[in-house]
């Protein structure tokens, strides 16, 4: 799997840019705020429908521009797809795949696997409980459709009964107590489903963790990654039912697999609260390259890997070790200069240098 090529009009601080990219290791190196991080943006969106950066359509248009397009050509299996996203100020994004339009995002999803890795997935682990909930949900819409299409439908739900919950606050009617109960019966449906997945989802990373962990640790820890249901022990249903009058006066559900959380263990104790920042670092380090090697497993492909200046924010030997790791996958790195590559005698195959929205090949 990998991404032939990009092309940008008025896209963030790009006026116009077309490039090439080889098929394994793509250095955009440059000074900060020149736009090495958007290219890797672009690509992401384009695999994904969205930022990884959380941004709205809008605020990646080109300042004083009411359009943005992206087209991305990638290839998996030696068949070639044309991916074409127009964004806009005022309107759903609209996306083509080999110049058909598609009525549903989702209908893009699982052409391309990618994985983003930038500093702030350094600090998944100290962070709240969001972005853990985020990963899992951004890794798993990308290798199953299914939990994707329930993850849809269960969002929307929950912003139904969050509607109905503040009109109840505010005396509704009685017939609106009668619906809450018929969508929190949707609910808990789409619920079980995305916490059952989810569920195996964690086992499935706990079985490639533990050993990348260990190697990155020289065997001195062990890592465990555990499934926290906010409902705790009770069944979901029963949880609802529980915690309504509670979300009636909060005016929000409270529990769900939206509030729900992943732990990280080593051994009894949960780096979250009590890991060393270097503890919290490595398990996100080998949360990432688990991440590639679930894909592979789950693909039988490789994934494009995006790094965006992440080996500046990691010592020497985590460096050597994701370097390693990533011989066989097609990157798109980003940094501030080409030194650390060289001095890890790391295989650069085009070379790119950035500044101010202007790319240029060095190679």
């Amino acid at each position: 799997m990998k991404v032939n090529s990009l092309k940008l009009k008025n896209f963030r601080n790009y006026d116009l840019l077309n490039v090439e990219f080889d098929g394994s290791t793509n250095i955009f190196y440059g000074n900060n705020a020149q736009g090495k991080t958007n290219i890797l943006e672009a690509v992401y969106l384009s695999g994904t429908t969205k930022s990884h950066r959380g941004s709205k359509d809008r605020d990646m248009i080109r300042f004083g521009e009411d359009e943005s397009h992206i087209e991305t050509v990638v290839e998996k299996n030696g068949i070639s797809y044309q991916i074409d996203m127009h964004l806009k100020k005022n309107s759903p994004k609209g996306i083509a795949i080999n110049k058909m339009p598609i009525r549903k995002a989702s209908e893009l999803f699982g052409i391309v696997n990618l994985v983003f890795f930038s500093p702030e997935d350094l600090n998944i682990i100290k962070n709240g409980p969001a972005e853990r909930r985020r990963f899992i949900d951004l890794e798993l819409s990308q290798l199953d459709k299914v939990y994707l299409n329930n993850l849809s439908n269960y969002n929307r739900i929950v912003n139904q009964r969050n509607h109905l919950l503040k009109e109840l606050s505010f005396g509704g009617k009685k017939d609106l107590s009668d619906t809450l109960e018929i969508w929190e019966l949707q609910m808990v449906q789409y619920g079980e489903r995305l916490i059952a997945r989810r569920k195996e989802f964690v086992e499935q990373i706990n079985e490639i963790i533990a050993k990348i962990h260990q190697r990155l640790t020289g065997g001195k820890e062990s890592l465990k990654i555990i499934y926290e249901p906010s409902t705790g022990d009770l069944p979901f249903e029963q949880a609802l039912n529980r915690y309504r009058e509670r979300d009636l006066r909060m005016k929000s559900t409270t529990v769900g697999p939206h509030r729900d959380d992943i732990g990280f263990l080593i051994g009894d104790m949960d780096i979250r609260k009590y890991g060393s920042q270097g503890q919290q670092r490595t398990a996100a380090l080998s949360l990432k390259l688990s991440e590639i090697e679930l894909v592979k497993l789950a693909t039988h492909d490789t994934p494009i890997l995006l790094l965006d200046d992440v080996l500046s924010e990691l010592d020497k030997h985590r460096q050597n070790y994701l370097l390693d790791s990533i011989h066989d996958i097609q990157t798109l790195i980003t940094c501030t200069g080409v030194e650390d590559f060289v001095n890890h005698r790391f295989s650069i195959n085009k070379v790119f240098h950035v500044q101010n929205g202007q790319v240029t090949k060095e190679n």
